[in-house]
């Protein structure tokens, strides 16, 4: 506006503009399954390290999401250990159905070995022009083009080898977030091997095409799976398919959210914080023995567990077991249990309760005798017991007045 007139005359045209317009909501989040914190002690910070315009938030146990300010880019979904956040713009499943159809049309027209080319609109644009003034693609490279490429995390990258695709590229846009993408690639290629997944970051279509005609071709060997359920269970269909007959372990990048939890049996107490705290109950305990058991399959090496513990007997292994064994609980650490000296019962650990014994007896004063410190050997109802039996019984009170009667009141009175 050149004038004051002219500002005030703006000012009144904008006050009627009132209205509605419509926004997607580009994430769905599911609190319960978070694993930001806990007690105070905080796991889980990838969204929030990765969202480029600070839509996500700490919200106590858990994060929450601005969708007014969430651009959906997708990178928090594709780095969210638990599927705690999940893309619906569109959803995961029908990304997976449109890259299974893409691998049956090619192999139903008598292809084999094809190439994965994921793109976004800007992608689109750089191959109209390499067939209209260059080489184009190659006929074995398939283009998948998405609204936004950043989510495109390890998961689907190993659902489209395991589709039968032998290599996957996805072409980047001056635009696009590169470092979800570079980390969710890393992953993916210590699980699915080297030489297979590839981030071409070239802005010109001759380069383009050049980077896709001189790359490495390895055959795929991969019969087919379905992929079905959450990004995590895909992810490990997928992995099984692409190792079959894997044995070991694969080791992973320290930022994966697949690993084992190793237990300093010498330090550990079975004090089972981390079993109150672990967000996704990998870790477990045993109602009637003292034991710490342990699912790797359900770990999502968010730390609560290390934090927490109050020996540091907790440390961490970014690794990948695809056999049934990580499906299974398994014994991390157990003792003997403490029986009880009067009924037998067991009520502790043993060598806990003999620590106990040894730092208190004789020089605590409620256990300064020898009969005050067997109760620490004993359970709960015998300790109990032992106590109301005792001459410096404390839950006794004062001796009871003596009862009086109407009659021993009556004879005292002045008045007969």
């Amino acid at each position: 506006p050149r004038g004051p007139l002219a500002v005030v005359r703006l000012g009144i045209e904008a006050v009627q503009l009132v209205g509605t317009f419509e926004r997607p909501l580009y994430l769905a989040l599911d609190p319960n399954l978070c694993a930001h914190s806990r007690a105070g002690q905080v796991g889980c910070s990838n969204c929030l390290d990765i969202c480029p315009t600070g839509a996500i938030s700490p919200d106590g146990d858990h994060v929450a999401i601005d969708p007014m300010v969430c651009a959906g880019c997708g990178s928090c979904a594709a780095l969210c250990p638990s599927t705690a956040i999940t893309y619906e713009d569109p959803p995961v499943t029908h990304l997976l159905r449109r890259i299974e159809a893409l691998a049956k049309g090619y192999r139903a027209a008598g292809g084999s070995d094809p190439r994965l080319l994921v793109h976004d609109a800007h992608g689109a644009e750089m191959i109209r022009l390499a067939a209209r003034f260059g080489r184009g693609l190659p006929a074995d490279v398939i283009p998948l083009e998405l609204g936004v490429i950043s989510g495109f995390g390890h998961a689907e990258m190993l659902a489209a080898l395991a589709q039968g695709f032998a290599g996957v590229a996805v072409l980047l846009a001056p635009s696009t977030e590169r470092d979800a993408l570079t980390r969710e690639r890393d992953l993916a290629e210590a699980i699915a091997g080297p030489g297979r997944l590839q981030l071409l970051d070239e802005s010109d279509p001759d380069r383009m095409s050049d980077a896709l005609y001189d790359a490495a071709k390895s055959p795929s060997q991969v019969a087919p799976v379905l992929a079905m359920g959450n990004r995590r269970q895909v992810a490990r269909l997928a992995a099984r398919a692409l190792n079959p007959g894997a044995e070991a372990p694969l080791p992973l990048p320290q930022d994966a959210p697949y690993g084992a939890v190793l237990v300093d049996t010498g330090a550990c107490t079975l004090c089972l914080s981390c079993v109150s705290l672990c967000p996704s109950g990998a870790l477990n305990d045993n109602p009637d023995l003292p034991q710490l058991r342990f699912q790797e399959d359900a770990c999502l090496q968010c730390g609560i567990c290390a934090a927490i513990c109050p020996e540091r007997a907790i440390t961490l292994q970014p690794r990948l077991d695809l056999g049934e064994q990580a499906l299974r609980q398994r014994v991390l650490h157990e003792e003997e249990p403490c029986a009880c000296i009067e009924c037998g019962a067991l009520f502790g650990v043993k060598s806990t309760v003999e620590r106990i014994v040894e730092k208190l007896a004789g020089s605590h004063p409620l256990f300064a005798s020898s009969e005050q410190a067997r109760l620490i050997r004993m359970c709960e109802n015998c300790r109990v017991a032992a106590q109301f039996r005792r001459q410096d019984n404390p839950f006794q009170g004062k001796p009871r007045p003596p009862v009086r009667t109407a009659g021993e009141g009556r004879g005292k009175r002045r008045d007969h």
